[in-house]
């Protein structure tokens, strides 16, 4: 969707500052919120991409005034939530206050370090060749999807190159519908700044966006 996580070359909010050193996290609390938002994403209740379409899906003054675990821990309230896995009392309360109905699985704490090691991966067999080979001219389809989407809105419409193959991986776009994994082709594609941004960015800018094949056209 066109939500307010989208920000690429949007102006008012000024440049980004790195950390010159970053901590892991910012607050006590914060880690407590990480864990919790991996403990219930291995219960099988939701994917990944239904994860992060409840972070960026957050209302935009929600999302714009909140800090990266806030966002994490609204977005887990929301999927609690959306499976009657918590009731607003609860949430409000900080505690449980009845049973919940059982989960799919439980990640138990001898078990996690384990399933951090192995990961989520997401690529799969293909069922069909490549469209497209390193070295292609495509456009970025426009689209503005109401659902959860990987394609930026500040590369829609815009011509890049394919500079990498990455194999198949599962489609966000369906995974965070619940429709199916829904499988295919992704391409590094690389866009020159001016073409994204016009003749008033940097003439040595250019960027890199991982994008699923059902997002290009040739161009």
């Amino acid at each position: 969707m066109n939500g307010a996580q989208d920000l690429g070359g949007m102006m008012g909010f000024g440049p980004v500052v790195p950390e010159p050193v970053k901590p892991l996290f910012h607050a006590a609390w914060e880690p407590r919120a990480f864990a919790l938002t991996l403990a219930m994403g291995a219960t099988g209740e939701w994917t990944i991409d239904m994860a992060r379409f409840a972070r960026e899906s957050l209302p935009p003054p929600v999302y714009l005034t909140s800090s990266y675990y806030q966002i994490w821990l609204a977005g887990l309230e929301r999927l609690l939530a959306e499976r009657d896995l918590v009731s607003p009392d609860e949430i409000a309360a900080g505690k449980s206050l009845v049973d919940s109905r059982p989960v799919k699985r439980v990640l138990a704490a001898d078990a996690v370090a384990d399933t951090l090691a192995r990961g989520g991966p997401s690529e799969r067999e293909a069922v069909a060749p490549a469209r497209f080979n390193v070295g292609d001219r495509v456009r970025a389809k426009t689209m503005n999807p109401t659902g959860h989407t990987r394609i930026p809105r500040y590369c829609r419409g815009h011509v890049g190159t394919i500079e990498a193959v990455h194999g198949v991986h599962v489609f966000p776009d369906t995974n965070a519908a619940g429709t199916g994994e829904n499988p295919d082709w992704l391409y590094g594609v690389a866009f020159e700044g001016r073409e994204i941004w016009g003749e008033e960015a940097a003439a040595d800018v250019s960027l890199r966006i991982d994008l699923w094949e059902p997002y290009l056209d040739p161009a």
